[in-house]
């Protein structure tokens, strides 16, 4: 019976063989056609069409609104692209080193808004759209490693008239802090880092799955809402003006950075600058109480303070407490 089978099986297979293959040769066409389609040969990020640019500066405008006027805009000329930055005047010493705050991923600076009025009865504040982020910063050649993403950072702060810079990252923000801290340090008095993210721990199982779906531009804006609203364990975000501006550079943005790699123990001890880490104790992007014992374990010049019923969104949960650490902190 089952040789019967074997030579019914083997004589369809020869009668159809010429099908098969005219089949397989359909199916590879089509394989390489998609492949075609999908390709993204682009080496820098950019943005997919003029309607969608227009949406996100639109969007970017509104955020910004938020925000105290600033006193400059300065678009500084790196070896990677045109970097934005906005001053702000304040504090009461105007030759007390400035603060850098750097944003998260697709973020820029409106993410500041309730931050920089504290921030700013400190000392005077530049903000920066991280270069190949959605945002006013404009990337013209490829950052492809951990010390590209240090060197255009590093030629802002050179470009800066202040010997000394302090700065400030949230989420995407604080790798990129720490990253400078760890490669091109010249400038740097010191850095605070808010819930960073790959500094101190990898990310969530679950923040990265979530991240999948949100990453196809022609998902819904229902989706990109969903997941910022998640990562700030819930808030709503439909009528907030920076969340409106994330879900248009997440849907109109294409990014082309490598993957953000995180420093080793040795390197983080070797970071010779003070360090001030306020963790979420209920961020949902990684496990904040392992980052805060790696942090205490491995910071030379350490201090490590836990909000603990902070979400990933601190920075806009408890802008006040933020800056009385960091005033704390400088001083």
């Amino acid at each position: 019976m089952v040789m019967k089978v074997v030579r019914r099986v083997g004589g369809f297979l020869r009668a159809h063989r010429r099908l098969l293959i005219r089949a397989a040769a359909v199916l590879a066409v089509i394989t390489v056609a998609i492949a075609y389609a999908l390709r993204d040969p682009a080496p820098v990020g950019y943005f997919t069409s003029t309607e969608s640019h227009d949406r996100f500066v639109g969007a970017y405008r509104g955020a910004m609104a938020q925000l105290p006027a600033p006193d400059r805009t300065l678009d500084v000329r790196t070896g990677y692209g045109v970097v934005r930055l906005y001053h702000f005047s304040g504090g009461t010493e105007p030759a007390a080193a400035p603060l850098l705050l750097l944003p998260g991923r697709a973020s820029a600076s409106p993410v500041w808004a309730d931050n920089l009025p504290s921030l700013l009865r400190l000392r005077g504040v530049y903000t920066v759209d991280l270069l190949g982020e959605p945002g006013m910063s404009i990337q013209q050649r490829p950052i492809t490693d951990t010390t590209a993403h240090a060197q255009w950072l590093h030629e802002v702060l050179l470009a800066l008239p202040e010997p000394t810079i302090h700065l400030v990252g949230v989420s995407f923000g604080g790798w990129t802090a720490m990253n400078l801290a760890v490669h091109r340090p010249q400038k740097v008095g010191s850095v605070v880092l808010l819930d960073p993210v790959l500094v101190f721990a990898g990310l969530s199982a679950e923040v990265v799955l979530r991240s999948i779906p949100v990453s196809v531009r022609w998902a819904p804006r229902s989706w990109r809402d969903s997941f910022t609203s998640w990562t700030a364990n819930g808030a709503p975000v439909e009528d907030v003006p920076v969340a409106r501006m994330i879900e248009a550079g997440m849907q109109a943005y294409v990014m082309k950075l490598s993957a953000p790699t995180r420093p080793s123990e040795d390197q983080l001890a070797a970071v010779d600058v003070p360090v001030l880490v306020l963790m979420a104790g209920k961020s949902r992007l990684h496990d904040a109480g392992e980052a805060a014992k790696l942090a205490e374990r491995s910071l030379t010049h350490g201090t490590v303070k836990t909000y603990p019923d902070a979400s990933h969104a601190l920075n806009g949960e408890y802008p006040d407490e933020i800056a009385a650490d960091i005033s704390a902190f400088l001083n």
